[in-house]
């Protein structure tokens, strides 16, 4: 559980300093199906969000959906690699309400995109499921073309500590759609230098 109404915490509809605009760039896989799979996910994301009661005002529903993404592209499905932390102690995070939360960070994912090494901190909220970790993230894309304050990406934890980290599914938290939840600000850490062209941005109708 990544974002809460501020009455209660509850599961988000997520499914699933150098200043360089980078495209998603490594080798690509079968483009076709992939991409396909992509296109499925979000149109049943969509229609998961237009029947359901929240995060999305019914009043806002006409204007946020269908949810806006860059076009699909397989290039950013990135592998990585996760050192993990063992026994890490609970830190503070902030949430976009102002609460301050306790999260575990289970570890770092290392990847490189465009031939540039990166790396994002994956974390679990106190209490939580260890198998579904969370990795809040922001980029040069932040304020203009996505979410102010950042994006999502949900990954199930490995025994391998190999993990594939797509882009193409970073989303908005539910915040963005409504301000009576509560999401995880992105640390300092996990501010990435780059601009990431992939996944859920903003409406322009909505921003």
């Amino acid at each position: 559980m990544r974002c809460a109404r501020r009455s209660a915490i509850r599961r988000t509809l997520g499914f699933t300093i150098a200043v360089v605009a980078l495209g998603c760039s490594s080798e690509p896989t079968s483009a076709g199906g992939y991409v396909n799979i992509i296109h499925s996910e979000r149109a049943a994301k969509d229609a998961a969000l237009r029947d359901a009661s929240e995060p999305i005002p019914e009043a806002l529903k006409p204007t946020l959906l269908p949810l806006k993404y860059y076009a699909v592209d397989e290039r950013c499905d990135i592998p990585a690699a996760m050192t993990p932390f063992s026994g890490a102690l609970p830190q503070s995070m902030v949430y976009s309400d102002g609460a301050v939360r306790k999260v575990r960070r289970v570890g770092t994912l290392r990847f490189r995109l465009n031939g540039r090494a990166l790396e994002l901190n994956a974390f679990v909220e106190v209490g939580a499921s260890e198998q579904d970790l969370f990795v809040p993230f922001g980029d040069l894309t932040n304020g203009t073309e996505t979410y102010p304050a950042g994006r999502m990406l949900d990954v199930r934890r490995t025994v391998t500590d190999l993990y594939d980290l797509d882009f193409n599914k970073a989303y908005n938290p539910s915040c963005y759609y409504n301000p009576a939840y509560s999401c995880p600000i992105p640390p300092r850490e996990n501010r990435l230098a780059v601009a990431v062209t992939a996944g859920e941005h903003v409406n322009p109708r909505h921003p």
